[in-house]
């Protein structure tokens, strides 16, 4: 097994461009199942889930091809509604093919996710929303059979505003008879160009960009070809380790999707500079302690709540961050203490101690995201630490290392 080797302490300098997002292309990819046709993405980042994306894609019977970073998918010949259990479980983003299939086929058969049941949020709100608009849902062997001989336009209520559930039901209203209303829906940028590339196709959507969707069925789509935005996640992550140890320039973001985060780096004392399409950020002689609340956007993104502990591990007195998205969402913790992090985690609350120094160690990923923290949090550590079970980084961030060693950190990838 691979694992990436970091000796920390060294400076950040230098400029890194931000690759596409992974949680805007994993959701139109699917949409290209929505009708027969050629399709054009760019700027997709090359990254395990992509890649397995592709697979599912290539198994219900699309033809993809990739190639620096451009995607060709030809969906003309797909013929087999099903997404399997041994790629469901690897990326529950595999989930978004549900409304798209059945939109398009009456029928579709979906493992459900690994550690889902059939009752616990998230997936139970793409399954009632299926049923509101009129599928049959069964569940055997651990598959959601969805079955409609025509889908209804119905008005949908989230009790929350789920990402995944959200663009999950506009896919599939897109072509339902009448009209659709998603409300408290999830407004991440993500979720808005999915539903700019649905247009594309020839959808008709208003409300792009609020917590409200209206979607007027329509009898045919067309395919369209879209450039991915820069990945606001990445970005994040690189804004922090240059808060913690450096000044770095961070180019291809679009600093509205980050105003919240960088809010946040401002108090900690960073010097920051936001032009139309890079940031720069420069580490203060000493990180002041401030406090983070996660929230749906444009809220603080859950997905920074693990590198904004790493780097409040290293401020100057205490700090207090909660999740409100995910509740246990803090596995990251016991690796970072195995550093020198002072960090105590009740229910979803992580009550950190700032100290002076990280001591490099051996630590173990455990996610996308706690991967991300444990890396940035070694960079600013002094001595070496090796980080085990990387193909959890590699899911979610294209080429960390060799962006890391740009900017002169010491850190290698070894079989």
């Amino acid at each position: 097994m691979e694992k990436i080797i970091i000796k920390g302490g060294k400076e950040l300098s230098g400029e890194v461009v931000i690759s596409g997002a992974k949680n805007a292309v994993l959701p139109i990819m699917a949409a290209t199942l929505l009708c027969p046709g050629k399709f054009s993405i760019s700027n997709v980042p090359d990254l395990k889930d992509t890649r397995t994306m592709m697979k599912l894609l290539d198994i219900v019977g699309s033809e993809t091809s990739f190639k620096n970073n451009s995607l060709d998918i030809d969906s003309s010949n797909v013929n087999n509604p099903e997404a399997p259990y041994d790629l469901v479980k690897t990326m529950r983003a595999s989930f978004y093919v549900l409304g798209p299939l059945i939109s398009r086929f009456g029928r579709v058969q979906v493992s459900l996710p690994g550690g889902c049941a059939w009752g616990p949020r998230p997936v139970d709100y793409h399954l009632k929303g299926l049923e509101k608009l009129g599928a049959k849902l069964d569940l055997k062997n651990g598959n959601i059979l969805a079955v409609a001989d025509e889908l209804i336009g119905a008005d949908i209520h989230f009790e929350f505003p789920s990402v995944g559930a959200t663009g999950n039901l506009a896919m599939a209203a897109v072509c339902a008879k009448g009209t659709t209303r998603l409300y408290n829906c999830a407004k991440e940028p993500e979720i808005t160009q999915l539903c700019e590339f649905l247009i594309k196709m020839g959808a008709n959507i208003e409300g792009v960009g609020t917590d409200m969707l209206t979607i007027i069925g329509v009898a045919d789509l067309h395919p369209a070809n879209i450039r991915i935005i820069p990945d606001r996640v990445e970005a994040g992550t690189f804004l922090m380790a240059g808060a913690l140890n450096g000044t770095i320039k961070v180019n291809n973001v679009i600093p509205g999707h980050l105003k919240r985060v960088t809010n946040k780096l401002k108090d900690t004392g960073c010097t920051l500079q936001i032009d139309k399409d890079s940031i720069s950020i420069s580490s203060p002689s000493s990180i002041k302690s401030v406090d983070m609340t996660t929230a749906v956007y444009p809220g603080f993104p859950t997905d920074l709540q693990a590198q904004w502990v790493a780097l409040m591990s290293l401020s100057e007195s205490s700090s207090i961050v909660t999740d409100t998205v995910y509740h246990d969402r803090f596995s990251h913790i016991p690796e970072l203490s195995r550093l020198g992090a002072n960090i105590k985690v009740d229910k979803n609350t992580a009550f950190i101690r700032g100290v002076k120094q990280l001591v490099g160690a051996p630590v173990m990923s455990t996610d996308i995201r706690a991967s991300a923290s444990l890396i940035i949090a070694a960079l600013a550590a002094s001595g070496k630490t090796e980080i085990s079970r990387v193909y959890h980084i590699d899911r979610g961030y294209e080429k960390i290392e060799k962006k890391f060693l740009g900017l002169g950190a010491e850190i290698i990838r070894q079989s």
